[in-house]
């Protein structure tokens, strides 16, 4: 049965009313956003007074196609990734496929598409097809020799769309190098994960230019704050942080491998932002964790997974690992 916290992640507080304890008091693992924000999101002079500047936006969408290796003009900033779903499924014709298991919204996009095993993709074949890389919620990836195949492999009305979000951390997986006008691909790249940001909302549309025009007409002006302008465009440029984090946030999902492995469980996937369990218990480890006010996140469609987030710190490992242990 859906609940709030196999629905997303970061119900904190539904799960704070639940299980009772403080909000504050709770370790959120159930998302997979990075526990390490970019630290110069304060420093920025945003003027709230003001629209969002033109110009400024350009400067984004440039900061952010070299961030991933991508001509500008083939990105579109948007209000987060989650609109921008939405809004390209709008524009997809033609028989539409999903990956599964995958990202809840990958199924809403298009009424009516239909899902297919990530284990047997060729069964999309001919078809407009829509995935993630790394996946989400199992962390696998694809690689890009694969993905290119899959790409030769689309109808003549078909597309391949791939939901990058998760892609900061293995920066040799991205297709933002081929997609151009001819070419029948889409990219869809989150900020807030890699950069720990969520509450920015700011994504962006990696597309062909005629698609990029027309998801511009249906965004209209201003698509995006001018804080989301100011502190994305100053992250993107910021390649020392970017680089340090990559190899940081490795090290950091290798310690909660140990700490699984240490416990019985086989950590699944490889985003250094979260890692997925299977065990028969799932729901029962979720509650156990819950009633420690360490919330994870379980699904209704797979009974025996669940999903934890990195902790932030040494302190947070720590606690995971008292709660896993004492039970």
């Amino acid at each position: 049965m859906t609940t709030r916290w196999t629905w997303h992640g970061g119900g904190v507080a539904a799960a704070s009313a639940h299980f009772g304890g403080a909000p504050e008091s709770w370790l959120d693992l159930s998302t997979g956003i990075n526990p390490h924000a970019w630290p110069g999101a304060a420093e920025q002079a945003i003027d709230w007074r003001a629209l969002p500047d033109e110009q400024g936006l350009r400067a984004l969408e440039q900061a952010a196609a070299d961030h991933f290796g991508a001509a500008a003009d083939h990105v579109c900033a948007l209000p987060g990734t989650e609109v921008g779903l939405r809004l390209v499924g709008t524009l997809l014709d033609g028989s539409v496929r999903h990956a599964s298991p995958a990202y809840r919204t990958h199924g809403a996009m298009v009424p009516g598409a239909a899902p297919v095993d990530l284990g047997h993709l060729d069964e999309a074949d001919g078809q407009t097809l829509i995935l993630a890389n790394p996946n989400n919620p199992d962390g696998r990836v694809h690689g890009v020799a694969d993905l290119l195949a899959l790409l030769d492999r689309r109808g003549p009305d078909g597309w391949l769309v791939v939901d990058e979000a998760f892609a900061d951390g293995h920066p040799g997986i991205s297709l933002a190098p081929f997609v151009a006008d001819d070419r029948p691909l889409m990219l869809l790249r989150s900020f807030g994960k890699f950069f720990g940001l969520a509450g920015l909302r700011l994504g962006f549309l990696v597309a062909p230019r005629a698609i990029i025009a027309r998801v511009r007409d249906r965004l209209g002006a201003w698509p995006v704050s001018a804080a989301a302008i100011a502190i994305g465009t100053a992250a993107y440029r910021d390649r020392a942080w970017i680089e340090a984090m990559r190899d940081q946030l490795q090290r950091e999902a290798q310690a909660l491998d140990a700490l699984l492995l240490g416990h019985g469980y086989q950590p699944i996937g490889q985003s250094p932002l979260f890692r997925l369990i299977e065990t028969p218990h799932a729901m029962a480890l979720f509650e156990r964790l819950a009633g420690q006010a360490i919330l994870t996140r379980p699904f209704d469609s797979q009974p025996h997974w669940l999903r934890i987030g990195l902790p932030a710190d040494a302190m947070g490992l720590a606690r995971l690992e008292r709660a896993l242990r004492h039970g």
